[in-house]
């Protein structure tokens, strides 16, 4: 296949790309700079220039592929409600490209969309459309698509790791290293669900590969980590203290990441590995974050 990858260039993006390419695949990348598309090229890629906001872009590289990958999404989460919208847009113009066509798109969502409720693990079969979090838009935005005739399937992420980057972890690591101090809220109790960013660049393949509209798929390897483990993995390798804070105390420690702070997010991929032969082999969170590439800067 020549697939169009969004966020080609990013953490994940480009675990997927190499993983496509390793497999026979032709990889049409999206970049918005010279260095991307140098890195594109020799990675084995061909850049496509553009951005999420450059909607005529979007629909050119879709129109281009056999299929298409989102995995793009403007990570300033002091702004996250307007990057969904953002999101919503750009997966609009994506699937505007496929119309009519049996050409297959996979857009990218988390797992805390899938939450059955609290306490629960979140389940490839559940959407909870009134979930206050609005990265919603991204699935109601495909299943909008979906029922006019676009082949679309949703791969949901929890926190994607290696020894460089954790998704929201990153965050915390950094206000660690800030505040002088490893916090969790209350007992630290509540979970997230991880998998290694290799594993996860491996599903995206397996599911465009498959070509099954309307499917979910989980890249969950662990379903759930406690967040006071977390904390104190990270504040054994930046030599701080860990401590627990009370909610009330959240918003002014971590700022932004407050409302992701004191979230339960485990998650359940059984759907997943059952139907995709999908076996994550990664090493686990706690151990990458044992093991972390401290930037210097």
């Amino acid at each position: 296949m020549r697939v169009f990858v969004t966020g080609a260039t990013g953490f994940i993006g480009t675990a997927v790309v190499k993983e496509l390419i390793d497999h026979g695949h032709e990889v049409l990348g999206l970049t918005r700079s010279d260095t991307g598309a140098q890195a594109l090229e020799a990675a084995g890629a061909q850049p496509h220039r553009g951005d999420l906001e450059d909607l005529d872009s979007l629909r050119r590289g879709a129109g281009q592929a056999d299929g298409v990958i989102h995995c793009a999404f403007d990570h300033d989460f002091s702004n996250f409600a307007a990057n969904c919208e953002k999101d919503k847009r750009a997966i609009e113009a994506l699937g505007s490209a496929l119309r009519g066509t049996a050409r297959p798109i996979v857009i990218t969502s988390g797992t805390g969309m899938g939450s059955p409720a609290p306490g629960l693990l979140a389940k490839e079969d559940v959407f909870d459309a009134g979930n206050p979090n609005p990265r919603k838009l991204s699935e109601l935005t495909g299943a909008a698509l979906a029922e006019d005739g676009v082949n679309v399937s949703i791969m949901r992420l929890p926190q994607v790791h290696d020894t460089t980057r954790q998704g929201l972890l990153t965050y915390a690591v950094s206000i660690a290293r800030d505040k002088g101090v490893s916090a969790y809220i209350g007992e630290g109790l509540n979970r997230y669900a991880a998998a290694h960013v290799l594993d996860v660049a491996r599903l995206y393949r397996l599911a465009i590969e498959r070509q099954q509209p309307n499917a979910r798929y989980h890249a969950v390897a662990e379903e759930g980590v406690p967040l006071r483990d977390i904390a104190e993995v990270i504040g054994r390798v930046l030599g701080v203290p860990t401590a627990s804070i009370a909610p009330q105390a959240a918003v002014e420690h971590f700022g932004w990441m407050s409302m992701f702070a004191g979230m339960d997010l485990p998650a359940s991929s059984a759907w997943t590995q059952a139907t995709l032969g999908w076996h994550p082999t990664g090493p686990g969170l706690l151990a990458d974050l044992r093991n972390l590439r401290l930037a210097t800067a």
